[in-house]
């Protein structure tokens, strides 16, 4: 099945430029100049993933991920010409799952977007549901439930947790979380995973402050505690 693509950037010949290159990889692209245009296309098109410029006019990419995250967990990838850290960070903890600084090629974008996408699909062993106290986990429907609450989160999100929960107790590195967060083609600061693991608390734990499922192993890493 054919994945739409939503490309958000104000400089039209980005925008052409990465709508030929993915169509021709065999993506559907609808595009939009600014958040705002941007906010209305996403609700039409429903969109499998989204290229977000963060500089634009109207409505920039950080308030456009604030809008949409109030009820879309549909992946972000965002274009950034910025190279501070914490320009990237605050992209993350926004609810991006992904980020490519300018200037790219084509084709670290497109295996950026196959690595999203792939995440979102699921591993071979997509079936498995893992439990975990009040937690239900279902890799093939891609659904986090904690009690009788369904918890949205990010496919960054989803992969993290997927993978703290199938090895309850052992300690995950940051890095090899990085890895599950942004698959093979990741490269980024390990800090974007406490990012990640900061919003899955707030979404799944009673007391994010005082956290019952997600441990952190300081110097090491992070552990799921079953409860």
């Amino acid at each position: 099945m054919t994945k739409t693509l939503l490309v958000i950037d104000d400089e039209a010949r980005m925008r052409a430029l990465l709508e030929a290159y993915l169509t021709g990889r065999g993506y559907r692209v609808v595009t939009a100049a600014d958040g705002q245009e941007a906010l209305h296309v996403a609700r039409a098109e429903r969109p499998d993933l989204i290229i977000l410029d963060l500089m634009m006019p109207v409505l920039d990419g950080y308030a456009f991920l604030r809008a949409l995250r109030r009820h879309d967990a549909t992946p972000v990838i965002i274009l950034t010409a910025r190279v501070e850290e914490t320009e990237t960070v605050l992209g993350l903890e926004l609810g991006a799952d992904d980020y490519v600084t300018k200037p790219f090629s084509p084709r670290e974008l497109e295996a950026r977007v196959r690595a999203v996408l792939r995440r979102i699909q699921g591993p071979e062993r997509a079936s498995e549901v893992l439990r975990a106290g009040d937690i239900v986990l279902d890799r093939g429907a891609h659904t986090v439930q904690v009690g009788d609450r369904p918890v949205s989160l990010t496919p960054s999100e989803f992969a993290i947790l997927a993978a703290l929960m199938a090895e309850p107790g052992r300690v995950l590195s940051r890095l090899s979380l990085l890895v599950e967060a942004q698959g093979e083609a990741y490269a980024g600061y390990e800090r974007t995973v406490d990012v990640h693991i900061s919003h899955l608390r707030a979404k799944i734990e009673p007391d994010p402050a005082n956290p019952r499922y997600i441990e952190t192993v300081y110097g090491v890493g992070y552990r799921f505690v079953e409860g």
